[in-house]
């Protein structure tokens, strides 16, 4: 009888709990349906309305092409920048102790808190024809590289952050102890157990940075086949009344993002097998 009565407490208590998993599951479902896949359901509806055919015109077009080889060049040459000195940062604010710590690490926040458009105005003010440092590289791409990297540094140093404050620094100690040179420490040790860390932020830097506009728009002079990006060739598709052309830019840059961060996964995965599969050794 006992038994009987508290399986049905079970039951009881259970259902509640089914009930509170499911409406939480189809909210989250719901949710993401309307603010991501649905938009991006639509997006690529819009981009094949005039077929196969006339989404390869368009992405292929001369104009087009530079636009989209220009920010994919950008956005992984920014990438890498942010993946060593992201990481020499976050080692830094993580390991060193000094003046203006606190300062420095709220700094790197601002450009997630700054407006992208303001970004490209400081940029201008500051490496613009009125320079205060007498430095002018507007309307050049070495300016649409300064920017991306303003905007996208914080990624790679908030990613590798967390895995430093977690990191075991016994092992350090213990290689120290048996003569291993700080080169070979951090190389052998530290490196790969940030790694994942490091290609989380990579990946996000480089999709945001081959769809970043606001700070772009400015500093870069959107001159077609030299400093013209994709993100801002779309907004002149979209203003010259070619929705179509900007939805196949559009989904070009979306697939490029998604193929990236899958790819990134995808190593994190083996890298953690891998290093599963050395400590159960």
């Amino acid at each position: 009888m006992a038994s009987v009565e508290l399986v049905g407490r079970a039951s009881r208590v259970r259902a509640p709990r089914e009930t509170a998993t499911a409406l939480s599951l189809g909210f989250v479902v719901a949710f993401l349906s309307v603010v991501v896949a649905l938009p991006m359901a639509a997006l690529a509806w819009a981009a094949a309305d005039e077929g196969w055919a006339g989404f390869w015109e368009t992405v292929s077009s001369p104009q087009a092409r530079a636009a989209l080889e220009l920010s994919f060049g950008a956005a992984l040459v920014v990438a890498v920048i942010d993946g060593v000195a992201g990481t020499l940062i976050a080692w830094v604010l993580v390991r060193d102790e000094f003046r203006g710590k606190r300062a420095v690490d709220a700094t790197i926040d601002l450009p997630f808190a700054l407006p992208t458009i303001v970004a490209g105005l400081v940029l201008l003010a500051l490496y613009g024809p009125s320079s205060p440092i007498g430095v002018d590289v507007a309307f050049t791409r070495t300016a649409i590289v300064l920017a991306l990297l303003f905007v996208t540094l914080p990624f790679v140093v908030r990613t590798v952050q967390p895995v430093l404050h977690e990191l075991d620094t016994e092992m350090e100690q213990a290689a120290r102890s048996l003569g291993a040179s700080e080169l070979a420490i951090f190389r052998r040790i530290v490196v790969p157990n940030l790694l994942p860390g490091i290609l989380s932020g990579v990946a996000l830097a480089f999709a945001r940075a081959i769809g970043e506009i606001g700070a772009l728009v400015i500093i870069s002079g959107s001159l077609p086949y030299k400093t013209e990006v994709a993100s801002v060739y779309i907004l002149s598709r979209v203003e010259s009344g070619d929705q179509t052309g900007a939805a196949a830019i559009a989904v070009v840059l979306l697939l490029a993002s998604f193929l990236v961060i899958l790819a990134i996964g995808v190593v994190r995965r083996l890298a953690t097998r891998h290093e599963a599969a050395l400590a159960r050794a």
